[in-house]
């Protein structure tokens, strides 16, 4: 198929674009590089093997998008562009409802003016909030308690409501748990700029002395250890989904809400000792206060993905750590690293 990816620079994007072009697939990628970088391109065309075609078109944009889909003959979109912080989304709401849900708009009113009717999308465990109980199934109430969650939970109502309004519109939207790790090439992972919001690229960067210490939010919790407790995917084996998605879509034309976990719970200190096996580098932390709103665990019950895309998680938390550990040793300023100019790394032309 002729796939666009937005967002397809980003961290879990840019692994899908490789699970994607290794079927077989042609792929279009845009991307505003609002969270990523484009040293990515060259760097998918190094794992790939083939050429990258992209367009730096910002999904708030709405000329630009509906220009892109007039011209692209596209079989199916993947949607990855979103803000995604919950701390900056507090700061930040109004940025999260601009991008988020209006660039989601965008999206959904160019895909279904250029009859493109196929959606995978990138969602997320918050839509269910602080859940009653776990493992958590689809059918879990949805709550939200941050603005963050509250855009993922409205773009996958627009989604639905497309769908049924045009019986010929079929979505997968995805909901994920703990993304972590990273290509096994370590030419690809997880970048953040400044102050990580998630605990993986936190504890790279205390393992390369970049931070002192890493600071682990409670040691009280009802939990294995008195540490939270989270469901980690390693985000080849979340790559892999959305090409098992696209394949449902076009085998049986079914839209679905779908969970992508391991199906199992890893507390903060056994995934610091699991790092510390993979690097041989010890991750000093301490255990300071509760953060407001976290809660002791949260896990996936993934038995849905078994079912409808004949998925199951594949990598432990060990290759979990090991790939992290890779790619953060080998690019210890994420990709910076590759020298890029910001115009088209690598020799890579950028179009607008």
């Amino acid at each position: 198929m002729r796939i666009l990816v937005y967002g397809g620079t980003g961290y879990i994007g840019s692994h899908t674009c490789v699970v994607l072009a290794g079927r077989g697939h042609q792929l279009v990628i845009a991307d505003n590089f609002s969270n990523s970088s484009p040293s990515v391109i060259g760097r998918l065309q190094q794992i790939t093997g083939a050429p990258v075609a992209f367009h730096q078109v910002d999904l708030r944009d709405r000329e630009g998008v509906h220009g892109l889909l007039a011209q692209g003959r596209f079989d199916a979109v993947v949607h990855f562009a979103a803000l995604k912080a919950v701390g900056e989304s507090c700061e930040r709401p109004l940025d999260y409802f601009d991008n988020n849900i209006g660039g989601t708009i965008h999206l959904l009113q160019a895909m279904h003016a250029h009859g493109v009717r196929r959606l995978v999308f990138s969602s997320s465990a918050t839509v269910y909030g602080d859940p009653d109980s776990v493992p958590v199934r689809e059918d879990a109430p949805l709550r939200t308690t941050n603005p963050y969650g509250r855009t993922k939970l409205v773009m996958e109502q627009l989604i639905g409501d497309l769908c049924a309004s045009d019986p010929g519109f079929h979505a997968v939207n995805l909901r994920y748990f703990n993304p972590v790790g990273a290509h096994p090439s370590g030419l690809i992972g997880e970048a953040p700029g400044g102050v990580p919001n998630n605990l993986m690229p936190y504890i790279c960067q205390v393992a390369m002395g970049q931070r002192e210490r890493l600071a682990v939010f409670g040691g009280d919790w009802p939990t294995v250890d008195g540490t939270g407790v989270r469901d980690y995917i390693h985000v080849v084996d979340l790559a892999r989904a959305h090409a098992d998605a696209l394949d449902v879509l076009v085998r049986e034309g079914r839209s679905a809400n779908i969970n992508l976990g391991t199906g199992r719970g890893t507390s903060v200190l056994e995934l610091v000792r699991a790092f510390e096996r993979a690097s041989g580098r010890e991750v000093p932390y301490d255990i300071v206060a509760r953060r407001p709103g976290d809660v002791a665990e949260v896990y996936a019950d993934p038995s849905l993905a078994q079912v409808l895309l004949g998925w199951r998680a594949e990598y432990g938390i060990d290759a979990m750590c090991r790939d992290a550990w890779l790619w953060q040793s080998r690019n210890p300023r994420g990709y910076e690293d590759a020298g890029g100019d910001g115009d088209g790394a690598d020799g890579v032309d950028v179009s607008g």
